[in-house]
């Protein structure tokens, strides 16, 4: 319900508040907030509150848990058949290989040199690869992949490269073309731009085994197109596949390794990566001079079309508008000529003729026009460093990953990009239009695909994995925790260790004024984002960028936020020498005595052999060994000062 801030026991802090069934309330001290999550669910879906101390939260989660540990026996079944199916095992690498992947004329970044390596060890084992390559638009998947293409071609083995658009199969076509020059390797291409008697020709050269590597659209899919030997199946945008499609894609990939790139995987894809049913690798790193796209969201006007537009010309750039109807692209058209008269303006959409789309396309690639009208059909692949200012209209009618995919058509060069995604002032954005827009909007950093992927998860839920049965169960306790829950079922069925040991809870009680004044932050969203991330901490080099990036962006810290970070220190030192209670308490009001006491309740991680040379420091503390209680008495001493000292008999302990 917010954050309040309240003084209690004498000391004032940020509270966050949690209203329950029955209008129950709690109050989490913000050093807790960590163990507040955000509920992520279907979208629409409400998750049922209970009432606080009802055991009930603890039931349902008990009812999930059982049902998560069916399904890991199930998933691990799944990863059981596809590696126990027989693959082919593909042999080192040869020089050749060495030699194509040195021809790259940029060089690699950090991500694909891994990302290459990690789909190279797959197809050198025994059993099929099934493999996600996420990375964003222009950030070298297509290289990757062409290189998992040698590699087939290498041991004599196909390759079918699956694309959504006849656009983008003939643009790929190009790349590979270019790339493969110096090396025998026959690539062809099947689209709707090829005549029935030059696709006949090259389905009869793919069956026979003349073709090396095959590029095309759902074309590829149908039951006429036969394999010699097809070693690898590359699919790029799955999400632009529908289902009868995709069962296809499932009887081609049986025996033979698959590769899928994506800019914004679909929820579901995402899904399955994220629990391991899929393998998954991620390119972050953008190329060398790449910026972000400069992005607004914003009601349609045609002043401000006329000024991006002329903007972009008198640099010597052009533009991509998108109006995604086909009937009525020719008043957008009407529109733009009338806002800029000067503009040489084409039109492209996927009911035009074969030859005449690709005529506009190539005329449009060699700068014969300022501005292409057109419909989503460019949002795939399309690589055109010369287009950097992008306008769409009615933004709000298209998904989020389609929104995401069109940005991605421009900022391909040094140049600074700009994207206007725009809706009809006279209209309401519904809830989950907004939502997109505002994700948007706010991922417009290079890098973003993968993080935009995670918000369409939340916004339209994660796709059904194995059965209706497991989506009312995520649905109860939310996303993450089911994920949790799972990723635990699956790796205790495995035998697994958990690989990173539970962080020992340790609770501070201080009564210290600790907490960012809403002067300091005044943002409450931010506000409470600085909480979590303090609280959850897990070493003292992360709480110090924390503070560092507080200072940076609101200014020197205030004495309550310096005490905040503070007892953020005092709590992960504690809880690494196995501390779980830091108390202050009164011990002798006349003689104003104080006492620190530390219960240690993991013996086996406390150096206690480091105590005698530290007391001879500190004399005023003592240690209970029956209680296990490390005490500090103190006279007269301030909340804030007994902080501190805390903070140094801690840190020296740890030292040494």
């Amino acid at each position: 319900m917010g954050i309040k801030n309240m003084t209690v026991n004498g000391a004032t802090r940020d509270y966050l508040y949690l209203r329950y069934a029955a209008n129950d309330a709690l109050y989490v001290p913000t050093d807790q907030v960590d163990m507040v999550e955000k509920y992520v669910g279907p979208e629409g879906t409400r998750p049922s509150l209970q009432r606080l101390g009802t055991g009930e939260w603890q039931r349902i989660k008990a009812r999930v848990k059982k049902s998560v540990e069916e399904m890991a026996r199930k998933l691990l079944i799944l990863e059981a058949k596809r590696k126990s199916r027989q693959g082919h095992a593909y042999s080192q690498d040869t020089p050749w290989q060495l030699q194509f992947e040195e021809g790259f004329e940029y060089e690699d970044t950090e991500d694909q040199a891994a990302t290459t390596r990690e789909i190279k060890a797959d197809m050198e084992r025994s059993y099929p690869m099934d493999r996600l390559l996420c990375g964003d638009v222009g950030y070298g998947k297509t290289e990757v992949a062409m290189r998992a293409a040698f590699k087939a071609i290498m041991d004599s083995k196909q390759t079918a490269v699956l694309v959504p658009t006849t656009i983008l199969a003939e643009q790929h076509y190009a790349t590979f073309v270019r790339r493969f020059a110096d090396y025998p390797a026959s690539i062809r291409v099947l689209s709707r731009f090829r005549s029935t008697s030059d696709q006949k020709r090259i389905l009869s050269d793919v069956a026979l085994g003349g073709v090396d590597i095959i590029i095309g659209t759902h074309r590829l899919l149908s039951k006429d197109v036969k394999f010699k030997d097809l070693g690898l199946l590359i699919v790029d945008e799955e999400h632009r596949f529908g289902v009868a499609q995709k069962e296809r894609l499932k009887q081609m990939a049986e025996a033979c390794d698959v590769l899928t790139l994506t800019a914004t995987p679909i929820p579901r894809t995402l899904n399955m990566a994220l629990t391991g049913i899929r393998d998954v690798s991620v390119i972050e790193t953008p190329p060398e001079g790449r910026f972000p796209v400069e992005t607004y969201v914003v009601p349609y006007n045609p002043s401000l079309v006329s000024q991006a537009i002329r903007r972009e010309m008198r640099r010597g750039g052009q533009v991509f508008y998108v109006h995604n109807r086909v009937h009525s692209i020719s008043r957008a058209v009407h529109r733009v000529q009338s806002s800029v008269p000067e503009a040489r303006i084409a039109v492209g959409h996927g009911k035009m003729k074969e030859q005449e789309l690709a005529t506009t396309m190539q005329d449009f690639l060699q700068g014969k026009y300022d501005v292409l009208i057109s419909t989503t059909i460019i949002e795939s692949g399309l690589d055109l460093p010369n287009v950097n200012t992008l306008i769409v209209e009615d933004s709000d009618r298209l998904g989020l990953a389609q929104l995401y995919q069109l940005r991605g058509r421009v900022g391909r060069s040094s140049r600074i990009a700009y994207a206007y995604f725009t809706y009809r002032p006279d209209r309401n954005l519904t809830v989950e239009a907004e939502q997109r827009l505002t994700a948007l909007r706010d991922f417009a950093a290079l890098g973003s695909g993968f993080k935009l992927a995670m918000r369409d998860m939340e916004i339209r839920g994660a796709g059904n994995l194995l059965g209706p049965e497991q989506h009312g169960f995520m649905t109860l306790v939310g996303y993450d925790m089911y994920i949790r829950l799972l990723e635990k079922a699956v790796g205790s069925l495995k035998g697994q260790e958990v690989e990173r040991q539970e962080r020992i809870a340790t609770s501070i009680e201080i009564p210290c004024d600790a907490y960012f004044p809403e002067s300091y932050i005044t943002n409450p969203k931010e506000r409470f984002a600085f909480y979590k991330r303090v609280a959850g901490a897990e070493d003292l080099d992360s709480l110090f960028d924390i503070e560092l990036e507080l200072e940076d962006r609101y200014g020197d810290l205030p004495d309550t936020g310096k005490n905040l970070l503070d007892v953020a220190r005092l709590r992960i030192m504690c809880s690494s020498l196995g501390i779980t209670q830091v108390v202050y308490s009164t011990e002798d009001l006349v003689l104003g005595k104080h006492r620190l006491s530390f219960r240690i309740e993991v013996p086996h991680v406390f150096p206690s052999d480091k105590l005698p040379l530290l007391m001879r420091e500190f004399p005023e503390v003592g240690l209970d060994s029956k209680s296990y209680l490390l005490s500090m008495v103190l006279s007269r001493e301030t909340p804030d000062i007994v902080l501190d000292k805390g903070i140094r008999l801690i840190k020296e302990l740890s030292c040494r």
